[in-house]
């Protein structure tokens, strides 16, 4: 008996900065176009590295998109016959993101979304915890260690030459001007709290 699954769920595309998510996501929403599905992408105004009006990853790769202050914008913007939602650095967004994610996938939409795990300090972004915990596919992307070349899983935050401090601000938008991936080796947090097992 021939069974037709449910259409509607959602994917998460994480891992630390220079891992390639945003260019994983622009990859996907290309393949989807092929296929003439109906999609619409978003990224956080915060986020202007690169694009006003675009997403745009390190390496140049791009697609237009609608750019939201806060993710409760997001909704009003999706038209009946849209079949994808898209949204790129998802960690900027405040907790509504997850409900919002969860009540477009329950409509029967494919929602992907890609976003740093963890911050500057190697600190889950509580939004992207929580929403790797509602994904029905999960995909965690690895760059390469500045430093020492293993597979890098977090973001180094560096401020004139030397490790971020502990203490800093969780967010600060920028590149390879501030950031660069680490292993968790050479990943270095100025004043950082112990951790006793």
């Amino acid at each position: 008996m021939y069974h037709q699954y449910q259409k509607g769920w959602l994917e998460v595309i994480c891992g630390c900065m220079f891992a390639g998510k945003t260019e994983e996501l622009i990859r996907r929403l290309h393949v989807l176009s092929y296929a003439k599905q109906k999609m619409v992408v978003f990224k956080p105004k915060i986020d202007d590295r690169y694009s006003d009006h675009e997403i745009v990853s390190h390496s140049g790769m791009k697609i237009p998109c609608y750019v939201v202050e806060q993710a409760k914008e997001i909704l009003p913007m999706i038209e009946e016959d849209i079949e994808v939602v898209a949204i790129d650095e998802a960690q900027f967004y405040d907790r509504s993101i997850v409900d919002i994610c969860d009540y477009l996938a329950d409509k029967g939409i494919r929602v992907m979304v890609s976003g740093l795990d963890t911050d500057f300090r190697g600190e889950a972004f509580p939004v992207m915890a929580e929403l790797l915990t509602h994904a029905e596919f999960v995909t965690k992307l690895t760059a390469v260690c500045a430093k020492c070349g293993a597979p890098a899983t977090r973001t180094q935050r560096i401020i004139d030459g030397e490790p971020a401090s502990f203490d800093d601000p969780v967010i600060l938008v920028g590149a390879n001007d501030y950031y660069e991936p680490r292993c968790r080796h050479c990943h270095e947090v100025t004043h950082k709290p112990k951790k006793e097992a």
